[in-house]
């Protein structure tokens, strides 16, 4: 019975020191070990390769890498902080891909160019305007309006009326 509670607690022990809690900044030494195969000097050339489970220990490797003194970081820890916290990658990830903007434009353009074919096709075959559309028939609809002295307090018939009456043509 002895050497089975021995085996038990060996086995615990080999346990807990392939797995140790989470401490703090000094004792993470698994995600250090884990993200170690990861040269935090091409960080963004590799992000878009990396699994989930490698990009969360570079994270966790940076997150350790900033407590400590800025100025004692090297430059490509600071790249790679900055790549990890801003990079295009997640929710800034580019929503179009680079040449959409070309094939946008040229969606749009040949669209307003078939407009303006319909437009000018309809027009062409369509009949000609009502004889009533016209400055003549305005001018002459004026004129009537006067003699049967429509509107005679503000309008057209009155004295001194300025307006253009039923002129809307120009």
């Amino acid at each position: 019975m002895h050497a089975s509670a021995l085996r038990i607690v060996r086995r615990g022990l080999a346990t807990a020191a392939a797995h140790p809690p989470h401490a703090g900044p000094t004792t993470s030494s698994h995600a250090t070990a884990a993200a170690s195969a990861i040269p935090l000097s091409n960080v963004e050339a590799q992000w878009a390769t990396l699994n989930q489970a490698e990009q969360a220990a570079v994270h966790q490797q940076l997150e350790v890498l900033q407590r400590k003194d800025w100025k004692s970081l090297s430059l490509s820890e600071k790249k790679a902080a900055y790549y990890v916290a801003f990079g295009p990658h997640g929710p800034r990830a580019p929503v179009s891909p680079p040449g959409t903007t070309v094939k946008i434009l040229a969606g749009v353009s040949v669209l307003i160019g078939t407009a303006g074919l319909l437009y000018a096709g309809i027009r062409a075959i369509a009949p000609p305007s009502p004889k009533t559309i016209s400055k003549e028939w305005e001018e002459a609809t004026n004129e009537r309006a006067k003699e049967l002295k429509i509107n005679p307090i503000s309008g057209i018939s009155s004295e001194g009326y300025s307006g253009k009456g039923f002129v809307t043509h120009k």
